[in-house]
Parts: C-alpha cells; sequence; structure tokens
C-alpha cells in the first residue's frame, strides 16, 4: 500500500460526458488484479449526506501503451476490494498505535 496520500489528480469521463476529478488514495491487488482508490477531489465542499459521497474503486488496467481505469459493477468484487482496503487501513492504524 502506498503511504504517500494525496497529491495525485485524474479527470474521468462518464458516459454521458461529465467530467469529475478523483484524487488518487491508494492502489492495491486483489485476486490478481489491480485497483485504484479514489475520492472526490473536490470532498471538502460535498455533501456528507449526499448517496454519492465515499469512496471510488476502479480497476487498473492498459490499453496500447496508457494506463486506464474500469468501472467494477460486480457488487460482490466491489465488497472484496473494499474489505481489502480497510483491513490494510485497520492495520497502519494499528501499527502507528503501536509507536506512540
Amino acid at each position: 500500500m502506498d503511504n504517500d496520500f494525496g497529491g495525485d489528480i485524474i479527470t474521468i469521463q462518464d458516459e454521458d460526458g461529465n467530467e469529475y476529478e478523483l484524487e488518487l488514495l491508494d492502489t492495491l491487488e486483489v485476486e490478481g488484479k489491480t485497483y485504484a482508490i479514489f475520492t472526490p477531489a473536490d470532498i471538502d465542499e460535498m455533501d456528507v449526506d449526499d448517496p454519492d459521497y465515499g469512496l471510488i474503486i476502479l480497476r487498473c488496467g492498459e490499453e496500447d501503451g496508457e494506463e486506464i481505469y474500469d468501472s467494477v459493477d460486480d457488487e460482490e468484487e466491489l465488497d472484496r476490494v473494499y474489505e481489502t482496503y480497510q483491513a490494510l487501513l485497520d492495520a497502519e492504524e494499528e501499527d502507528s498505535g503501536d509507536q506512540e
């Protein structure tokens, strides 16, 4: 898991042509696939009660030498990646707590 949080901002476009800026939080590998964990770049301006608030998980790939991100439509796959990410965060929190 990367220890450098923040800083990497990408712009993605949905099927309707709407653009969104996302901040890369981390990348991780689950079951041989690489995933990127993002949060909306404008999270400070967002309403946390908004149902679209939260983490965005995209599958990483490569096409014609370019890095691409694909949406993950399978709920079970999303759950596995989220649970893995959460376990890594929990382990980091425990490790930092042990060092105090």
